[in-house]
């Protein structure tokens, strides 16, 4: 049921004794998918399900907001502190049967992330941080299924010479992402070759999380487009200030200091190490950190990584341990055809992260997400989220143009990162993306719906396909990672019908002119 995407699924209970969580518990699911953002992508919504478009209208264009796909690491970090953790655990003979076990999964993890995408088309600089082959084929799947979807629309590319636009954040798993697309449209439409334009970059639009400290060039004149990208400017400042402050910082501490963290790490390291190794470990009596100088070669012999740690990453006690094992947990979901090249696999980190314990963390980090990236708190206003607004008059700016009839563009496909797509849908007052919480009453999953793995997990995409009809009437519809989707209550009077997700366009865009007038009001 599509309406409740969003709606929060009570968790199980769980049940704590002296710190432990029991057996029988450990061995049941989460309720929910516990990778948060990190989870990769799959459609919310099959096809066939879809509303049907209303009689009479035909696709005249779509639009594409998407985060990139499944990816690796994104530096050498706590995954080697994590491993210098063990080595000191096995010399000092403190590791249990499954904890042996634990080192060449971490020697796995490393190698794989050394050398990911040695050898993958479309991977230009292999290594930490680029996107997996689960990834690249996400963003095929995406193409193919828009394709599937708006079949009249792509047909008539190649007679009326429309262009199909494509841009990204310029990072490159986001411009491996638009590649992978584009690549996949052409396989199946290669008409379309000669219509497409780009990629090319706007950090602008697609990265304006983190916007230098240098002020955009001024230009001669009264340009609307240069006031509203120093307007961005200015909140991607504001925004940057607000990741520094005491009240976000203070948040984050609060959630890093929920005592079922420590209980949840007690259990998951209590199956790796013996207990004099752990009484040690949390008495303070190590630190370990991504020192250090590794190298890892390609099977094939054409490609070697050699990278030295910063030494930053530090773990010093079993919260900092349990947690690094977590991301790696979280990660390797979308890393499975380069764990198994590097001798591992994925199920071997589900068994080193029982299933409640990575739902704790999953909750943490949703929590800490939902402060540095979300909706957040009343007290801040829409500090983190302000920055989207040229973004969505990105949106509206193609939209106006289908809606006058000045059809230059077949589509316009925008490739970033999870920091665009969360703004943007609180921005829009998605169900589940924008409900704030106030400082006295924090973010808790029980009373709030966000949740990483529905807001933004990998390949994460806002689509709105626009249909016309011969009178010229223009409908939209919007689909959050492929499910039909309501835009804001406030703008249910725009429906076609009361229980229908297309909008008569020109009521949608005045029941969002709140935001264009705010827009303007910042240019002026």
């Amino acid at each position: 049921m599509i309406g409740g995407l969003f709606s929060h699924q009570p968790a199980r209970a769980c049940v704590w004794l002296s710190g432990l969580l029991l057996a029988a518990s450990l061995a049941q699911a989460a309720d929910r998918d516990d990778r948060q953002t990190k989870t990769p992508y799959a459609p919310r919504q099959t096809m066939a399900s879809l509303e049907p478009v209303p009689p009479g209208y035909e696709p005249v264009f779509t639009q594409l907001l998407a985060r990139h796909g499944s990816r690796g690491l994104t530096g050498m970090k706590s995954d080697l502190a994590l491993y210098h953790l063990w080595q000191q655990a096995e010399q000092e003979d403190a590791l249990t049967p499954l904890g042996r076990e634990l080192g060449p999964a971490l020697q796995a993890m490393l190698r794989a992330n050394f050398l990911l995408g040695a050898g993958v088309p479309g991977i230009s600089q292999p290594g930490y941080g680029n996107e997996t082959r689960t990834g690249l084929q996400e963003h095929a799947d995406l193409a193919h299924r828009m394709l599937q979807r708006l079949p009249g629309l792509f047909d008539q590319a190649g007679s009326a010479g429309r262009a199909v636009v494509v841009v990204s954040s310029g990072k490159d798993r986001a411009v491996d992402s638009a590649e992978a697309f584009t690549r996949a449209l052409l396989v199946v439409r290669p008409g379309l070759r000669d219509q497409v334009q780009g990629p090319s970059s706007d950090a602008y639009l697609l990265y304006f999380h983190r916007l230098p400290k240098t002020p955009p060039a001024e230009t001669s004149g009264a340009d609307p487009q240069q006031a509203l990208r120093l307007q961005t400017w200015r909140d991607s400042q504001a925004y940057q200030a607000y990741a520094r402050s005491t009240a976000l910082q203070a948040q984050l501490a609060r959630i890093r200091q929920d005592p079922r963290l420590q209980e949840a790490a007690d259990v998951v390291l209590a199956q790796l190490f013996k207990p004099d190794f752990l009484s040690r470990l949390g008495q303070g009596s190590y630190r370990f950190s991504n020192s250090g100088t590794l190298t890892f070669s390609s099977a094939d012999g054409r490609y070697t990584s050699t990278l030295t740690g910063d030494g930053r990453s530090v773990i010093v006690n079993g919260l900092q341990a349990a947690w690094a094992l977590y991301d790696l947990y979280a990660i390797s979901a979308g890393m499975r055809s380069e764990l198994a090249q590097a001798g591992s696999d994925v199920k071997e980190f589900e068994r080193f992260m029982p299933p409640l314990a990575a739902q704790r963390y999953a909750e943490a980090e949703d929590a800490e997400d939902f402060y540095s990236k979300g909706p957040g708190m009343v007290e801040q206003g829409d500090v983190t989220w302000r920055m989207a607004r040229i973004l969505l008059q990105d949106f509206f700016d193609e939209a106006d143009a289908i809606e006058r009839g000045q059809r230059r563009h077949l589509a316009k496909l925008r490739f970033a990162h999870a920091e665009i797509v969360i703004p943007l849908a609180a921005l829009l007052g998605l169900p589940g993306a924008s409900q704030q919480v106030t400082e006295r009453e924090p973010y808790a999953p029980a009373s709030n719906g966000w949740r990483g793995a529905l807001i933004a997990p990998m390949a994460a995409n806002l689509q709105w396909d626009m249909f016309a009809n011969a009178a010229g009437r223009t409908v939209v519809r919007l689909l959050y990672n492929e499910a039909e989707m309501d835009f804001k209550p406030d703008c249910d009077a725009a429906r076609l019908s009361p229980d229908s997700h297309y909008y008569d366009y020109r009521a949608l865009r005045a029941c969002y002119g709140s935001v264009r007038k705010a827009e303007e009001h910042n240019q002026n």
